[in-house]
């Protein structure tokens, strides 16, 4: 209930956070499961808010399990689909309840539901395919060990910055991998080590390999051509965009920064903390304007989120 409560306002948040968000196809955003999203892992939370938006249908989403260890936290999670899955860093004693999750992933597939899993296994802010671990072919062997005609549908997310506010964001789709796909078939480890191959295979064709350094580039691919009408019309109301938002982005991203920049972490917890305090911050705008202005604070609340629009579709990228 509360997944599907949140999903429209975090579509609203993202196609304000994301300047421009590409697909390579859509074809897929309308499918019925039961199919296993096997994802990399560039930025962490907002990797599974954009996917989440973007599907008509609910998702699923397997994340790292320290952050369920709080009672309130886990009841939050579980609320918005999200399960839990631990590695050795995490504890072996937490191993176990790997088996919990993964049951609760094949009855999400027996519903012909949707999961998602970051098959890299951990976050790092990088233009590169990382080793996939083997939580994603443990998964998809176990569905179909149970008989669940399982699909998995590799996906690619790029990002132009990780710390830049309105970036360029292209997620990639690749085709298709079902039981059949895989060749091996011999044993355990070698059946998941032909999974593995295939599926990285097919991710090496969707996540870009681009040197940090390398801004040229990071601009080539990204770089959306400038719309100069769009810039001039869009010019007064992305100006009052900034100013009404800047005594709200400002210190969050002051925070964010502080606590996690190089973490990995950082545009996640700015999108976070926006998406909270947001309806907060609207709210005590209104309150000024309706003062000051009357009658005028209906539009300002149907204006105030335009304006913020605006001025992301205004300023220039950076890189």
């Amino acid at each position: 209930m509360l997944y599907r409560l949140l999903k429209f306002p975090a579509r609203l948040a993202i196609l304000i956070y994301c300047k421009h968000l590409k697909l390579n196809t859509n074809k897929y955003l309308s499918v019925k499961g039961p199919l296993l999203l096997a994802v990399n892992h560039p930025n962490s939370l907002l990797d599974a808010v954009i996917l989440s938006t973007i599907f008509k249908q609910p998702i699923h989403s397997l994340a790292r399990g320290d952050v369920f260890k709080k009672p309130l936290h886990e009841k939050f999670l579980r609320a918005i689909n999200m399960h839990p899955v631990y590695r050795l860093s995490e504890g072996a004693e937490n191993i176990e309840h790997n088996y919990t999750s993964f049951e609760a992933c094949r009855n999400i597939f027996k519903e012909n539901g949707i999961v998602l899993i970051f098959s890299e296994g951990r976050c790092e802010n990088e233009w590169h395919l990382r080793p996939l671990m083997k939580g994603t072919a443990r998964l998809a062997l176990s569905a179909w060990d149970a008989g669940i005609p399982l699909k998995i549908l590799p996906v690619g997310i790029n990002y132009h910055s990780f710390i830049s506010f309105g970036k360029n964001v292209q997620v990639n789709f690749g085709n298709i991998i079902s039981q059949d796909d895989i060749s091996n078939t011999d044993g355990f480890g070698k059946t998941v080590a032909s999974f593995n191959n295939l599926l990285k295979s097919a991710l090496q064709n969707l996540v870009y390999e681009i040197d940090r350094n390398d801004k040229n580039k990071i601009k080539s691919l990204f770089n959306i051509h400038p719309n100069y009408l769009k810039k001039i019309i869009l010019f007064f109301p992305g100006m009052i965009g900034y100013i009404f938002h800047w005594p709200l982005y400002f210190p969050i991203q002051r925070f964010a920064w502080s606590k996690a920049s190089g973490t990995g972490h950082y545009d996640s917890v700015v999108v976070a903390l926006l998406f909270l305090l947001y309806p907060i911050y609207l709210c005590v705008l209104l309150l000024v304007f309706a003062i000051i202005f009357k009658s005028w604070w209906v539009l300002i609340l149907l204006l105030t989120p335009f304006f913020a629009w605006s001025y992301v579709q205004w300023k220039k990228d950076k890189y």
